[in-house]
């Protein structure tokens, strides 16, 4: 199935029903009043993140979608029926924009979130709610609203916690089939992958991590060269960039370090934050340099290519160095998993203690309020005497 992570869809909620202006007519019983029912509410449209499902390409062709409207009111008080609902169903990680506003509607970052995108209409009133003592048989009566219009943005940011980035024939498809159970296709020619793929990597029976591989990059990817940069919004929920770096490529007129330095740039010219995310360098295809000279290959790239977070030495292929790498990667995402737990339990807190003083708060304001509500009261009675009131049950003294 082909792979779509973009699409554009128009939505439309119900219209509310009308309202109806009628009035009882039966046998015997004259001036029987008005009987108009409300309008039913138009349906809404509401989008839910489904994991099942990995792709946009259920509204990659089917791109209108129309909620039932809300039926009239009747005559006997019968209100109309309510338009049903309709539930549009996403990959998790789908981002909803508003294509007109430019704001952020709905960030489906968890399977089973459920998020209204467009409102039905609510429906009109009938000439019941108008009757008075003044107006015995109002013909008045409210048409239903409008159900909201929406023309959205899909696009599809895949979760992973690692994202690898490469030039094209890096070994990053050979990597994740060595790492993972993942099966992307690999060849000896550039872009082989042409969709992003997916692997979960199990370092223990309770502990994993999720990577994902996207097309390769090449120089001038901003201005459209190769794939572009259409697959880089996949990498931009993920906590660490692995980047591949082909150490013996077939081309000997290819530069390892000027190919490395590229890649950032082109990240850098797409997103500042991604380009800030930690990246670590994995040096691979190093079971294509001979033994006595895989040192001295890696001294001078690192060398040339400046300073790294973290740098490791790898053959995807053969699996030399990839359970430390991935060991490695499975520490810091621990940490960091830890790290945004703990920040989140600390937003939390915070909420919970803002709740409070405000309750606090509230209930000082009401009780100040009662306050002085009694003793204007209290003021305004006379000073009891001992005397009983006249007209009291109480009994007179003696």
């Amino acid at each position: 199935m082909k792979f779509f992570d973009e699409a554009r869809i128009e939505v439309y909620a119900g219209d509310g029903g009308n309202g109806a202006a009628t009035f009882r007519r039966e046998k015997f019983i004259p001036k029987g009043g008005p009987s108009g029912g409300d309008g039913g509410r138009g349906g809404s449209v509401y989008a839910v993140a489904d994991r099942n499902l990995n792709t946009l390409i259920d509204y990659r062709y089917t791109r209108s979608f129309r909620a039932e409207r809300g039926e009239n009111g009747g005559s006997r008080d019968c209100y109309g029926k309510g338009g049903d609902d309709i539930t549009l169903r996403f990959p998790v990680g789908t981002v909803i924009k508003d294509l007109e506003s430019g704001d952020l509607v709905a960030d489906l970052d968890e399977d089973g979130k459920t998020v209204l995108i467009a409102r039905g209409g609510r429906g009109g009133l009938g000439n019941i709610h108008f009757k008075s003592s003044t107006n015995r048989a109002p013909r008045k009566k409210t048409m239903g609203q409008e159900g909201e219009y929406r023309n959205l943005h899909l696009e599809l940011k895949v979760l992973a916690d690692v994202g690898l980035l490469g030039m094209p024939n890096a070994g990053k498809s050979t990597f994740i089939r060595s790492v993972s159970a993942a099966k992307p296709k690999v060849a000896d020619y550039p872009f082989t992958t042409l969709a992003p793929n997916l692997g979960v990597v199990r370092t223990t029976e309770a502990r994993s991590f999720v990577i994902a591989d996207i097309p390769g990059l090449i120089e001038g990817a901003a201005e459209g060269a190769g794939l572009g940069h259409q697959f880089l919004r996949h990498l931009q929920r993920t906590h660490v960039l692995l980047h591949l770096v082909d150490l013996a490529p077939f081309d000997p007129e290819a530069d390892p370090v000027a190919d490395a330095k590229a890649i950032v740039e082109e990240l850098r010219k797409y997103d500042e934050d991604l380009y800030n995310k930690p990246r670590w360098l994995a040096l691979n295809k190093l079971d294509l340099i001979p033994e006595d000279e895989r040192e001295a290959r890696v001294k001078a790239f690192l060398d040339a290519y400046g300073p790294v977070e973290r740098h490791f030495e790898i053959s995807a292929i053969k699996g030399e160095g990839t359970q430390g790498l991935i060991f490695a990667i499975q520490d810091f995402l621990d940490a960091e998993r830890a790290r945004i737990e703990a920040e989140r339990a600390e937003r939390q807190a915070a909420e919970v203690a803002r709740l409070a003083a405000l309750e606090a708060a509230r209930a000082a304001a009401d009780a100040a309020f009662e306050e002085e509500v009694l003793g204007e009261d209290e003021d305004a009675l006379p000073e009891d005497d001992g005397t009983p009131d006249a007209g009291s049950d109480a009994p007179s003294q003696p």
